[in-house]
């Protein structure tokens, strides 16, 4: 009787886990291959995850608002049709019956001892999942026992591999596995810094956090405490380009379909600079830097609800100002319909954030990890500036706007983090204004 794991899929290198939001397949349910069994998000997408073969639903083993590690077995799936039910009955029976008086006495003294232990609850600390929590209760397993358990999940979450192996330890050593504990905590567990109370009155408005925005604030900190970040800040003189695109873009739209905005523009910039610069279209492992060949533009959008996902574009180089706005176009539009792909999210080498379009001149965004860089677009801006020419200098209005430039200075020093926001302003401000599309 082949029995199929269904498994948490890889949903890009920087995604390694997911939320189960809801299950479209119930225990008994017949599934096809290629159909959905589960929806999941994460802090980038939601998707469904379909089943890979022909079968019945017979095991479900986690439930809905569990996080889930990529890779980990979800679900197990029976291929010749039959339930698990029906076969695990007998062995059940067969095992109750042959069990020696000595057995059903401590079967019987353990379920006393689940009915007497307090309900497991998730505190500031740690975070048990509705999984563990039901393990913990069928062991008769207390919340300070529970505690106490070292877990391997992320931010030291206790999974269900954990729990099995704390079980398999604890049944064979039973003394040492209540004194042990305690230990170990006292040894490793230094007090956590409990965040100030907050003094809440009557008339103020509690609002929970939302999934993704728990995941995003997740993230942010996350990224903070990899990589050590710096900024580079340089202004670019954008006349030329607000003057050409100010000519071109009615022909543009007409032409084309599309809204020639400055966001592609400026990505067909970065990717030039990204080309001349490859030390900055890298990621870092452990010790090892990892050179990314294509160059994949993520480009941070905001959506509806006010959270900020990051669609990418692919081989941004390799794409003339045609292809890149109708792919800058497609993927925000995409974005703010929450109709983007899986796919859509995966790969990205270098992120863009535009924080000019919320009217700030310039910011010091967080850096999208696994990279090393991301690049804030700032307003532009009518200025008076000094004008160089031949005949000597004159003030003038110019278009311009700030570059800021953050950079993991583990691997990326200060002259590279300059130098290559430099390229980008001088790829700007070099634009042919007698440009042809």
């Amino acid at each position: 009787m082949a029995r199929f794991e269904l498994k948490l899929p890889k949903m890009g290198e920087s995604v390694a886990e997911a939320t189960i939001t809801s299950w479209l397949k119930e225990v008994g349910d017949t599934i096809e291959a290629d159909e959905a069994v589960l929806e999941i998000a994460t802090d980038k997408v939601d998707s469904e995850v379909p089943s890979e073969v022909d079968g019945v639903l017979v095991e479900i083993l986690f439930n809905a608002d569990d996080v889930v590690q990529v890779g980990q077995t979800i679900a197990i799936i029976e291929t010749d049709g039959d339930t698990a039910s029906a076969t695990e009955a007998p062995k059940t029976e067969t095992k109750t019956e042959a069990a020696p008086v000595a057995a059903q006495e401590v079967t019987k003294s353990l379920e006393t001892a689940k009915d007497s232990v307090a309900p497991i609850t998730s505190n500031d600390d740690r975070f048990y999942s509705p999984l563990v929590k039901n393990m913990a209760k069928e062991e008769g397993i207390a919340q300070s026992e529970l505690d106490a358990i070292t877990g391997t999940g992320k931010d030291g979450r206790v999974t269900k591999n954990d729990m099995i192996a704390y079980l398999k330890d604890r049944g064979n050593q039973p003394v040492k596995a209540q004194a042990a504990p305690s230990a170990t905590t006292a040894k490793t567990t230094a007090p956590a810094p409990k965040a100030t109370p907050i003094a809440v009155s009557g008339e103020d408005e509690i609002i929970e956090l939302t999934r993704m925005g728990k995941l995003i604030s997740h993230h942010m900190v996350q990224s903070v405490q990899t990589s050590a970040h710096v900024q580079s800040f340089i202004e670019a003189d954008v006349t030329n380009i607000w003057n050409w695109r100010k000519k071109v873009k009615d022909g543009f739209a007409k032409r084309e379909g599309q809204n020639l905005t400055f966001t592609p523009i400026f990505m067909e910039a970065i990717a030039k600079a990204l080309r001349d610069f490859p030390m900055m279209n890298i990621s870092l492992q452990g010790d090892t830097i990892i050179k990314k060949k294509n160059i994949n533009l993520g480009m941070a959008a905001a959506l509806p609800d006010g959270n900020l996902i990051v669609p990418v574009i692919k081989n941004a180089d390799q794409l003339n100002l045609v292809g890149m706005t109708k792919q800058v176009n497609d993927l925000a539009g995409r974005a703010r319909e929450g109709k983007l792909a899986p796919d859509d999210i995966q790969g990205g080498t270098y992120t863009v954030t535009n924080v000019g379009t919320f009217g700030s001149i310039m910011g010091t965004p967080i850096i999208n990890q696994p990279q090393v860089g991301i690049l804030a677009l700032g307003a532009i801006r009518k200025v008076p500036a000094v004008i160089e020419t031949p005949e000597g200098d004159f003030i003038g209005i110019r278009y311009k706007m700030y570059l800021s430039h953050s950079y993991d200075h583990r691997v990326v020093n200060g002259a590279l983090g300059g130098q290559f926001v430099k390229a980008v302003k001088d790829y700007l401000e070099a634009w042919d204004k007698n440009r042809e599309i």
